[in-house]
């Protein structure tokens, strides 16, 4: 590989795509561990109750709406 392909269209958006994943998977990993910590109390069975099921829904979606905001008050700030 020649040190000028690191700079070239193609690398660079393969950069920003590998981040953005990133970004998702670290995202998808911290919703899970925050909304399995507050929703799930005791030792779970073969299949979640309907309100461990509707937390897990409410918790998630909730995360979503304030990382959404989150990133959207960063990006104003620019």
């Amino acid at each position: 590989m020649d040190l000028s392909d690191i700079n070239s269209p193609d690398m660079q958006k393969f950069y920003s795509e590998e981040q953005q994943r990133a970004m998702v998977n670290e995202m998808v990993a911290k919703l899970t561990s925050e909304c399995w910590d507050k929703c799930i109390t005791g030792t779970p069975g073969n299949k979640f109750s309907s309100s461990e099921s509707s937390c897990l829904s409410n918790c998630g979606q909730r995360y979503v709406e304030m990382t959404m905001l989150i990133m959207k008050r960063f990006q104003s700030m620019e």
